[in-house]
């Protein structure tokens, strides 16, 4: 097989991305390079990429979205904030791409790739395991959490008929006591403009929600999720919600929209209107918004909290696999 490895950059990626009829699968939103951009300006230091693109004459095999941390390649991100991650790859030339990134792993001497929050469905637990494991290398797979996530149906109605009794008798009943109880809007901001001007509202109530997640909204994070919603907003990625209760701001939820699917990648309330539900019928009203807007799936993303369960969600498995050339 004659190949080349090209060296590239994040926006050299983005290059790639926007080719239209391209025929690499970019399904896994976390490695978009846009995100990856976002992620690399605020926790980059002290981290090497190693983006490369593998071609075939002149065809574009995929692309290894990947850093280097001393002699271990892992998928460029963090598995606390990048709910999946996998490489990007041509469709049907999976095969040829591992064959050919494994031989650039070997000749540049990385002891380890270490790639974690796979789900089952990803290319690397489909074909660079069984390439790996052919070449005779050290495996390992470890459950590395669950993901949560629905097919839509096209209708609310349908949809609240797909719930167990008790969850579609709940639902209906906390909606209506909303509506009965208060005066309440749901707001869809989408454009850059709007969602800068909320920005702070969304992470006040992210910060309220809970004290493991103020805690969890450091500095560097809040510099992070501005960056996010700056750079997915201008690129109509991102869709912040607000459920207004009494014309004040009672919950939040942040999410992508791409692919006909929208991830609920965060959310926030305050607590002070827990006795309307607020954070859990936030989550509720997006997923009848997403029926709305016609998108097929939708992902509640990583955790295996009970309100996914109840609102939907079925189980996808996460793994973590390292791998250890020349063994």
């Amino acid at each position: 097989m004659t190949y080349f490895v090209r060296e590239e950059t994040l926006d050299s990626l983005s290059f790639y991305w926007q080719q239209p009829n391209n025929t690499l699968n970019w399904d896994c939103f976390f490695v978009l390079p846009i995100w990856l951009k976002a992620w690399w300006e605020v926790f980059g230091n002290e981290k090497q990429p190693f983006l490369r693109t593998f071609w075939e004459g002149g065809e574009l095999l995929g692309i290894a979205p990947l850093m280097l941390v001393e002699d271990k390649a892992l998928f460029m991100g963090d598995p606390n904030v990048c709910d999946c991650q996998d490489f990007v790859i041509s469709t049907g030339k999976e095969e040829i791409f591992f064959d050919a990134f494994l031989d650039e792993i070997e000749k540049r001497e990385i002891k380890e790739l270490d790639l974690s929050t796979l789900r089952s469905d990803s290319s690397t637990l489909l074909y660079l395991l069984k390439t790996a494991k052919e070449r005779g290398y050290k495996l390992e797979k470890l459950p590395d959490g669950l993901s949560m996530e629905m097919n839509l149906p096209k209708t609310w109605e349908d949809y609240l008929n797909i719930l167990a009794s008790k969850h579609r008798h709940e639902t209906r009943r906390k909606l209506r006591r909303l509506e009965e109880a208060a005066d309440i809007h749901y707001r869809v901001l989408e454009a850059p403009e709007a969602v800068k001007q909320e920005e702070e509202t969304f992470l006040r109530l992210f910060r309220m929600s809970r004290p493991d997640k103020a805690d969890f909204l450091s500095q560097e994070m809040e510099s992070f999720f501005r960056s996010l919603m700056k750079i997915l907003s201008e690129n109509r990625l991102l869709k912040l919600c607000f459920l207004d209760i009494n014309h004040e701001p009672a919950s939040a939820v942040l999410c992508f929209d791409f692919n006909e699917t929208i991830y609920l990648y965060n959310n926030g309330f305050n607590p002070e209107y827990s006795g309307f539900s607020a954070g859990l019928l936030s989550k509720v009203l997006n997923i009848k918004y997403s029926i709305a807007w016609g998108r097929k799936r939708f992902d509640f993303l990583k955790g295996n909290e009970k309100y996914k369960r109840h609102l939907g969600g079925e189980e996808v498995a996460l793994s973590r696999c390292r791998i250890i050339p020349g063994h």
